[in-house]
């Protein structure tokens, strides 16, 4: 029996400061991620995206490999920037008509176009005016995200607003450092997306428009002659001891409450406001709140049309003491438990992906749900003959595919499926050289190469997935 719907989304993704280039081209101006690229030493290697794979200019090509891929969906990012330099006021015709060009490419191919407003770049104009930790910046998101639905809502239906919102509060260029202005950021951001899910459904009611968050099944870890994970249901899943470093000191329950405190940062601090409305516990009796306005967790939970998870692994928590003597939690690495896991120094745990799409829609009663990342970096290598062969991602691929089935089998409502990444791009602070891509991008060329992951995910998909 078939699993998957016949108009299931199949696709990969990017993002644009990954993989566009023409940083100043055309009208562009310089986004945050230009001007940290410039003026820091934070991108390992002094990498930058001002030429990036050079998608502005290859996007034909790009758009024919999808096509040769056989997938049936593609998601991407807006620049900002290249749209409305300043982030506010003029718009730039050119970079407008850059975007259509796409849409429309994607359109002639059968592909559909799954698109996010924020993949982490912003306009550097409006970090100088504070940037998220500014309230203004909510209504100003809201501006862009009602001009691109009128501009392209008649060919893009699916709509991401932000893509991991966890993930830009600790990225913040510049990183505030005042827990204020931290707490600010992390509300603003919730309430962009609340604003822009409103403003373009203002524009388009028939519009499906949702978040993107990376979620991450948190579960706790014993040490101590007591070493173990413990799943979701409780159950005891073997890693490496943990003897000598005094984890046995805290008892099981403190175990629990440590993955507790892990879940409610990383995911929960999403999933409660977006569909319950309010923060999650943990959030709202910490010592610095948020800056919760009168109706700001209504606009917030404007209910979405779906949820975009980026699923790459787990965290495994383990309890530390506060210097108040309260519980408080680590991340516990693969590497030191001894498991499996990426050039990213992320654990390989295919259940999490099950597990987090459960979560989502039997606890939050999620509309929908697309998988908008999944994916592995390895060191990829071009052998003599010209290939790229990479088993393990063809493997990791298949495992999370299982998974996602085994999701849809138990009524999760799940619509699409996006391989990150399409092509090889800069990791954003890691610069070059964790390789993601279905295609290798030669460092020097910018030369594409379909690797033998890529080519077996067409052969999948041709076969129909079951």
């Amino acid at each position: 029996m078939t699993l998957f719907p016949d108009d299931f989304l199949w696709g990969a993704a990017t993002a644009p400061y990954q993989i566009e280039g023409a940083w100043d081209e055309d009208g562009k101006g310089p986004s945050n991620w230009d001007w940290r690229a410039h003026h820091t030493t934070c991108i390992a290697g002094g990498a930058t995206g001002d030429v990036a794979v050079d998608h502005y200019h290859r996007w034909r090509e790009d758009v024919d490999l999808l096509r040769q891929l056989g997938l049936n969906a593609y998601r991407f990012g807006i620049a900002w920037a290249r749209v409305q330099p300043d982030g506010r006021g003029a718009w730039n015709d050119t970079g407008l008509a850059f975007y259509d060009r796409l849409i429309d490419a994607l359109g002639e191919a059968g592909i559909t176009p799954l698109v996010t407003l924020c993949h982490y770049d912003i306009p550097q104009a409006l970090v100088e005016q504070g940037g998220w930790i500014n309230r203004d910046m909510t209504g100003w998101f809201a501006e862009y995200a009602a001009a691109m639905a009128a501009r392209y809502g008649d060919r893009v239906r699916w709509w991401a607003t932000l893509n991991e919102p966890v993930c830009i509060a600790d990225g913040f260029v510049p990183a505030p450092d005042d827990p204020h202005d931290l707490a600010a950021v992390q509300h603003h951001l919730l309430l962009a997306h609340g604003r822009g899910v409103q403003a373009m459904r203002a524009v388009n009611p028939a519009l499906k428009v949702g978040l993107v968050t990376c979620l991450w099944p948190a579960h706790a870890m014993l040490g101590a002659g007591k070493a173990a994970v413990i799943g979701k249901a409780g159950e005891r899943l073997p890693c490496a001891d943990g003897t000598g470093d005094g984890w046995g000191a805290f008892s099981p329950d403190d175990a629990a409450e440590a993955a507790r405190q892990a879940d409610a940062a990383i995911n929960r601090a999403v999933l409660d406001p977006i569909f319950l409305g309010r923060y999650p516990r943990e959030i709202r009796d910490a010592a610095v709140g948020r800056p919760i306005h009168d109706g700001d967790m209504a606009v917030i939970a404007a209910r979405p049309d779906f949820m975009g998870i980026n699923y790459y692994s787990r965290v495994v928590a383990a309890p530390t003491r506060r210097p108040d003597g309260g519980i408080g939690w680590r991340w516990v690495g693969p590497a030191e438990r001894g498991a499996p896991h990426t050039t990213m120094g992320w654990e390989i745990y295919p259940e999490g992906l099950y597990d987090i799409i459960m979560t989502v829609h039997r606890d939050y009663g999620a509309p929908a749900i697309l998988i908008t990342e999944n994916g592995m970096a390895h060191a990829d290598t071009v052998d003599p003959d010209g290939r790229i062969r990479d088993p393990y991602r063809r493997d990791y691929l298949a495992a999370h595919i299982a998974q996602l089935g085994r999701a849809l089998a138990d009524g999760a409502k799940v619509r699409g499926y996006c391989c990150w990444s399409l092509l090889d791009n800069l990791e954003w602070d890691m610069g070059w050289g964790q390789r993601f891509g279905l295609i290798y991008v030669d460092d020097q060329t910018l030369r594409r190469t379909v690797k033998d992951s890529g080519w077996w995910y067409r052969d999948f998909l041709r076969r129909g997935p079951r």
